[in-house]
């Protein structure tokens, strides 16, 4: 959240440039309005817990006074229980004020930064940079689509998922199996090499701090609740190792020789994914349970632009060792959540639906959460009003399940999948090279495409890849050497 004090001019804040900060995110700037006005009433009802403490005070002097020259006392101890039960009130009262004032003070979004585009659509996204191997043409290819891939690859079985589990449910299978795991331990050795301490975070969180990192609308669009019998002890499935990361250090008080801290996150996520998503719900891109490798990043406010920009290019760094076609974009400032400054999105290209889709996100939070979780930085000098906070920072690597979607459709053959080179020592046999095993149904999602486009005049279709000779034998018969 922001700083109380950047609503009250009295204390050195600008409510004109929140209110403005409101606009570009086509949020309510009135808000801002009320926020102040909840403030100075809490603030005033404050004033009147200690003008009636100063009272009491003053008649417990009273009543000493009294006793020791041996007098009655009793209708000031009358007046004194009084007091106590008005004290009693106005903090009850100033106690409830101040949880209206943090509610409505966490509605208000982050400061926008100056650099993001003001506008409510993600269709005018700012692109920054476009990357594709050499050789490779970014285009609409007449390939399958990812999930027809794992399908002939016998990769999943979403039937029995969906009988299980329901919507979206799914099993991985064999090499469905083995590729999402090589991508969660190339993921988390890939933050390794680069100074990140890998860490395996719990699944499920307290309400207490699950408030204070995610937004108030998270918990009906998007969370899964867990009851405990006991209301104090529910918890929420986390969405990301994003937010029980960013609650490891809360309450802490960090220097600047600590700093920074960067951690890879990895969990299994939860999301409810209500609505319908198109083509975003085929095979597993779009589904209520996957793994995730996050970068996560503690950091002198001095320094978070620049760890900003670090964080997204290794990212990008990670999607060119596994040769994915993709382009950064910065995302306009009213699509922005509530505690990013600004924030990058890494696209990948999807051959067979010919578009670009979000693969990262890269944000920039500035000291919103650690404001809320109490990560202190620095000395606080007495002449300083204001407490410091760190700067917090969060980017995908790598959702193992979607980013597998986009291998799959890159890197399809016509007998098979060509594995990218980075993966291949954490399957088994190390195969360059998957063959289909499996047939697709008549009624398959290219299969219909392939019928649409029958009846318009149909432009060439590229080769998507090579197949790659070699590590397929090898690898089924070692595959097969571990079955029991």
């Amino acid at each position: 959240m922001l700083d109380i004090f950047d609503f009250i001019v009295e204390k050195g804040g600008n409510p004109q440039k929140i209110k403005e900060s409101q606009r570009r995110r086509y949020a309510p700037e009135e808000a801002v309005d009320e926020v102040i006005a909840l403030y100075e009433d809490h603030r005033k009802t404050q004033y009147e817990v200690s003008q009636t403490n100063t009272k009491i005070n003053e008649i417990q002097k009273q009543i000493g006074a009294k006793k020791k020259a041996k007098e009655n006392a009793d209708d000031l101890l009358k007046q004194k229980v009084d007091l106590e039960k008005i004290k009693k009130s106005f903090i009850d009262s100033a106690t409830e004020k101040d949880l209206l004032l943090k509610k409505k003070l966490g509605t208000i979004g982050n400061i926008v930064h100056e650099s993001v585009l003001n506008n409510n659509n993600e269709d005018f996204n700012e692109l920054q940079r476009t990357w594709a191997p050499e050789g490779v043409t970014v285009e609409k290819k007449d390939v399958l689509s990812h999930h027809e891939v794992l399908t002939r690859l016998d990769g999943y079985d979403p039937e029995r998922g969906a009988k299980v589990v329901g919507h979206r449910g799914y099993f991985l299978k064999k090499w469905g199996v083995f590729l999402n795991q090589a991508l969660i331990n190339y993921g988390l050795e890939f933050l390794d090499s680069k100074g990140y301490t890998p860490l395996q975070t719990p699944q499920f969180m307290l309400k207490e701090y699950m408030a204070k990192t995610a937004q108030l609308e998270q918990f009906d669009e998007e969370l899964y609740k867990v009851i405990d019998g006991d209301a104090q002890n529910d918890k929420y499935l986390i969405a990301t190792s994003e937010q029980p990361i960013s609650a490891f250090h809360a309450d802490e008080w960090l220097q600047p020789k600590d700093l920074p801290i960067k951690y890879a996150g990895f969990s299994s996520c939860y999301r409810r994914e209500a609505g319908s998503h198109g083509r975003d719900a085929w095979g597993i891109f779009r589904v209520h349970q996957f793994e995730k490798v996050e970068q996560f990043l503690l950091t002198d406010p001095e320094k978070s632009w620049e760890a900003f920009d670090n964080m997204i290019h290794i990212s990008e760094e990670f999607y060119k060792s596994l040769g994915v076609p993709y382009r950064v974009v910065a995302i306009v400032s009213g699509a922005l959540n509530n505690a990013a400054a600004k924030k990058f999105d890494l696209e990948a290209w999807f051959p067979f639906q010919g578009e670009y889709k979000e693969l990262v996100s890269c944000s920039n939070c500035t000291d919103y959460q650690s404001r809320a979780l109490e990560i202190r930085f620095g000395a606080k000098l007495q002449t300083e009003i204001r407490k410091k906070y760190v700067h917090a920072l969060n980017s995908t690597l790598c959702a193992t399940e979607r980013a597998l979607c986009c291998l799959l459709e890159n890197f399809q053959t016509e007998e098979g999948f060509s594995v990218p080179e980075p993966l291949r020592k954490y399957l088994p046999g190390a195969p360059e090279f998957i063959p289909f095993t499996k047939d697709l149904p008549k009624d398959s999602t290219s299969q219909k495409a392939k019928g649409k486009a029958e009846k318009a005049p149909k432009p060439k279709a590229a080769p998507v890849a090579a197949p790659v000779a070699g590590g397929a034998t090898e690898a089924t018969d070692k595959l097969n050497d571990l079955k029991v």
